[in-house]
């Protein structure tokens, strides 16, 4: 067996031992808010505020990574609809956190990409994010730098 032949074994392993997977092919329940060839929405079993959905391609893919153009686009599209949906079902809804997280670091903790919409109902709903003011810790050349580095890698 050659190396490509147990990559391919290990992530069919990987999707057979998917939750989402199993969530998808109706093996695991779940509470569906939106379904259609491309993804599927459900709310999130832990529910960090009241319509906590979670949107999940259907194609098994890891992360944002993983993505090509045409998934991206079919992914994404729906994501408005979605989260407009969610916010006509309560008018308390008062905005909404888009979030999607890709490894470990970042608080990946199930490995197949999901996109989190989180209906916000005040500063008080028991849900934040913090990102703190490096401002001063970045000069114009040093920001330059990074942007260069960035486009870069986006026209390779």
């Amino acid at each position: 067996m050659n190396a490509n032949q147990n990559f391919i074994k290990k992530e069919e392993l990987t999707m057979t031992d998917c939750i989402f997977c199993k969530i998808i092919a109706g093996d695991i329940p779940s509470v569906k808010v939106y379904e259609d060839d491309t993804v599927l929405a459900f709310l999130d079993i832990s529910q960090a505020t009241p319509g906590h959905t979670l949107v999940v391609p259907k194609k098994h893919v890891a992360d944002i990574f993983a993505y090509d153009a045409d998934l991206a686009a079919a992914v994404f599209s729906r994501i408005p609809k979605i989260a407009q949906a969610i916010k006509a079902s309560d008018p308390k809804i008062k905005g909404m956190n888009i979030l999607n997280n890709n490894g470990e670091v970042a608080y990946q903790s199930v490995f197949h990409s999901h996109i989190h919409l989180i209906p916000r109902y005040s500063d008080a709903d028991d849900f934040n994010i913090h990102f703190g003011d490096h401002t001063d810790q970045y000069n114009s050349e040093q920001l330059q730098a990074i942007a260069d580095n960035i486009k870069k890698q986006v026209q390779n």
